[in-house]
């Protein structure tokens, strides 16, 4: 038998039982590490990087134009501290998601704000998680590879045709 011949395939020539979840930039080259996925991680995290300390030079000019229209030392340091715990829990938050699911999905997007202000956290922990892996990748592959086994599983105990089987003789 060729291996043509032993993976099972459905119509269109795609291989039956559980596909592989797409990762943004990625795709599915995560599974096999094809297709310049270790080029394509350096990249995303040095640009991931370089927008974050970009960011943070666009956020020094708004702060330093709050200090030339003198707005007080409390609103300099509420819009310091607003960035500083937004970007933390952006972080946090952004981080969790490369682990698992997010347990209850409207929180997230009840967060989805405070993230948008924190986008530098996100940021940060975007870069430094694609210098250890595609973001995302352990959780997916966790997953990925759960799924095939029950599918291996469940194709295992099946054994031929149920329709082609003789049935057994009454006495």
């Amino acid at each position: 038998m060729s291996d043509d011949e032993q993976t099972p395939r459905t119509t269109g020539g795609t291989p039956a039982g559980p596909q592989p979840e797409e990762i943004r930039f990625f795709g599915t080259t995560w599974v096999d590490h094809g297709g310049r996925y270790a080029l394509r991680r350096a990249g995303l995290a040095a640009g991931s990087l370089a927008v974050a300390v970009a960011a943070c030079l666009v956020l020094r000019f708004g702060y330093e134009g709050l200090q030339i229209a003198d707005v007080g030392g409390i609103v300099n340091t509420l819009v310091v501290v607003m960035f500083a715990v937004c970007s933390a829990i952006a972080f946090r938050k952004t981080w969790e998601g490369f682990l698992r699911r997010p347990v209850d999905p409207a929180r997230e997007e009840a967060l989805r704000s405070l993230k948008a202000i924190g986008f530098i956290g996100s940021l940060l922990a975007y870069g430094i998680r694609c210098l250890v892996e595609a973001p995302g990748e352990k959780l997916r592959r966790a997953e990925y590879d759960k799924a095939r086994d029950q599918f291996e599983k469940r194709r295992g105990t099946r054994t031929g045709n149920p329709a082609a089987r003789k049935k057994p003789k009454r006495r």
